[in-house]
Order: C-alpha cells, then sequence, then structure tokens
C-alpha cells in the first residue's frame, strides 16, 4: 500500500499545480454565489479525480504476470502516456507567451461569475476527467497505482483516495485563503489568478516534462 501511495505522488503534486483549475476556483470566489461554487467546484475535482484513478487502477492492476507483478502491457501503458505527456508538453512550451505578451485567459472563465453550484462541479468534472491534460495525468497516476500494487483491491482504492486528496490541493488553497485572510484575500487571489493564467504554459509544461520522463522510465524499468 506505501508503495503505490509513494509511486503516485509525483503524479499526483503533478495534478495539484494545475493552474487554470486553480485559477477557475479563485474567480469563483469572487462570483455572487463564492463559497457554495468553490465547494462544489473542489468536491466535483476530488470525485472525478479519484473515480478515474481508480478505475484505471483496478483495469491494470487485474493483470497480473506469472510471478504475480504486473503484466507487460501495463508497462508499456506507461510507456504510450509518457509519450503523451512529453508531446503535451512540447505543445505547452510551443504556446507560452513570449516576453512581453499577455496570456489570454479561455474563453469559459467570462462565464463563471453566472455560474450555479451544479455547472461548477460540471466544469471541476470537465477540467479534471475530461481535460487531455490532467486526464493524462490522473491515467498515469491510476497506471503507476496498478504497477505498484497489482491485484491488491485495498491498497489501490487507499492509494486512489490518497492520489485524490493531494491532486485536489490546488483547488483548496484559494478557498483556504478566502476564508483565512478575510479583507485582504480579494487582492492576494487576483494576483494569483493572474500569475497563474499568465504562466499556465510554462508551469504545465514543466510539470509534464518531469512526469513523462519518469513515466517512460517506470515504463521500460518495469518491461
Amino acid at each position: 500500500m506505501n508503495g503505490a501511495i509513494g509511486a503516485s505522488l509525483p503524479v499526483a503534486v503533478g495534478v495539484m499545480i494545475s493552474p487554470l483549475p486553480i485559477a477557475a476556483v479563485v474567480l469563483m470566489l469572487s462570483s455572487a454565489k463564492a463559497k457554495v461554487n468553490a465547494f462544489a467546484f473542489l468536491v466535483g475535482w476530488v470525485l472525478a479525480v479519484f473515480v478515474i484513478a481508480l478505475v484505471v487502477a483496478m483495469l491494470a492492476g487485474s493483470s497480473t504476470d506469472d510471478d504475480g507483478g504486473p503484466a507487460a502491457w501495463v508497462s508499456w501503458t506507461k510507456i504510450v502516456l509518457g509519450v503523451l505527456v512529453l508531446f503535451l508538453c512540447f505543445t505547452q512550451w510551443q504556446g507560452r507567451p513570449r516576453e512581453g505578451q499577455q496570456a489570454s485567459p479561455p474563453k469559459w472563465m467570462s462565464a463563471i461569475d453566472s455560474f450555479t453550484p451544479v455547472k461548477a462541479t460540471g466544469l471541476a468534472v470537465l477540467l479534471g476527467g475530461i481535460n487531455p491534460k490532467n486526464l493524462l495525468l490522473v491515467i498515469s497516476g491510476g497506471a503507476t497505482i496498478a504497477a505498484a500494487a497489482p491485484d491488491d483491491t485495498t491498497a489501490q482504492v487507499v492509494a486512489s483516495i490518497v492520489f485524490a486528496v493531494v491532486a485536489s490541493l490546488g483547488v483548496l488553497l484559494p478557498i483556504v485563503i478566502y476564508l483565512a485572510m478575510g479583507d485582504r484575500a480579494p487582492s492576494v487571489l487576483d494576483a494569483m489568478k493572474n500569475w497563474l493564467v499568465q504562466h499556465n504554459n510554462i508551469v504545465l509544461a514543466v510539470l509534464l516534462l518531469v512526469i513523462g520522463v519518469k513515466l517512460l522510465g517506470d515504463g521500460i524499468a518495469g518491461l
């Protein structure tokens, strides 16, 4: 169990630092339904990450080779995921704002002011479980858990819970700032949002590079 948790933590940190979901929560905290929308987003995010990681871990972990370790296809899956993550790293780096350029926030951010809790939850599921960048990372986390704990359902469930909790600390941080800092929170959150939007591509590129290389290494080592 500890091995599955430890092996998946680097990927969970990659999901945790995803800039756009954090910026989305910051915007929700400046809307009319600040608390309810932000908490709805947090719940949707945790559930999306947990369910996908667990499903991947259980599917991949159900196949073992003759010595009880993960099947060879699990290692090949990690290699393919590593290549895809590195490709995303390249596209993020290519799309970064050049010096002196101002990054444009995604169009969906302009609609957050009118969000209901249901829409906030839906956006969390979309960003956490359908958006290709995060989806690849969450699938990678599930595959890593499966490789570390094949045929151990309890370990897979516990590791997936820990993975989802760690992956959600990033979107939890703005909520903590909002509740703890009172009148100072809006200026801090606004500065955070602007920085995240401006540096989204660069932050993601670095994270994807590290995680992609790790996945490739783990996959090659498992063959």
